[in-house]
């Protein structure tokens, strides 16, 4: 038997305003696309800010549906909204950030699993990685490419 270690670049930031100009107002909309969210379940609102290639943003909030799992997360809906509005412009970038009770969570917000392939579908697709953003109130963390987030993934290079 051997082992093997998975390692990930992860920089982080004690605020959004330690970052570029552009990242930080992809975190600022992400945090105001929290507010279009539809979560009476969870009451966890999560937005996420798309950032394409062409230099259009596309927003997305989470929708939460009684019939659980019917709901979609913001991740997911920014993505399909962008594929679907801009389908060959690459993904040059996400941003997501969270509120419960109306106060952003402290900590960085992650991506679920679905929406860690989502990324890296999208980054498959677009044939270059996708950086993201996962802001809270005290730190802001960031990957630069969906892969780092799903390291033993089903992907295209491993065919």
């Amino acid at each position: 038997m051997k082992n093997k270690e998975i390692k990930i670049n992860l920089e982080v930031y004690g605020s959004s305003s330690e970052m570029s100009a552009q990242d930080s107002d992809l975190v600022q909309r992400a945090k105001l696309a929290t507010e279009n969210a539809y979560a009476p379940y969870s009451n966890f609102q999560v937005g996420a800010a798309v950032l394409l290639e062409n230099g259009e943003v596309i927003t997305g909030s989470n929708q939460e549906n009684a019939a659980y799992p019917s709901g979609l997360c913001a991740e997911r809906t920014a993505l399909f909204y962008a594929g679907a509005k801009f389908p060959n412009v690459a993904v040059k970038s996400i941003a997501i950030a969270a509120q419960t009770g109306g106060q952003f969570c402290a900590q960085s917000v992650y991506p679920c699993g679905a929406c860690r392939q989502v990324m890296l579908e999208n980054e498959m697709r677009g044939r270059q990685p996708i950086r993201v953003i996962m802001a809270g109130e005290n730190e802001v963390e960031v990957v630069r490419s969906a892969h780092d987030l799903l390291p033993l993934s089903f992907d295209e290079l491993k065919k």
